[in-house]
């Protein structure tokens, strides 16, 4: 059964992750405000992030900076920057 939520990255009604992704405090907040589309967009982001930066998950900091980056796109509405990236022309 899937639920719907006002997903705070699409500004509209959208399904909701099925489960809780992400620990803590914050994985709640993104369960209850963040909708499986808007998790798809950051997961390529996160995916870009991680390979341009070449970051090490086992490493606190990379870790810890993802986590930054994530909310700021997630609930701020910051776009990530990915150097030499440029997203195709609509």
């Amino acid at each position: 059964m899937s639920r719907t939520l006002y997903c705070q990255y699409l500004k509209k009604e959208a399904e909701g992750l099925d489960y809780q992704l992400y620990p803590g405090e914050l994985g709640e907040r993104i369960f209850n405000n963040i909708s499986k589309e808007a998790w798809a967009e950051w997961q390529k982001k996160q995916t870009m992030l991680i390979n341009e930066k070449r970051l090490n998950m086992m490493d606190t900091e990379a870790r810890t900076y993802l986590e930054k980056e994530m909310e700021a796109f997630l609930f701020e509405g910051k776009d990530v920057e990915i150097e030499g990236y440029k997203p195709p022309e609509s």
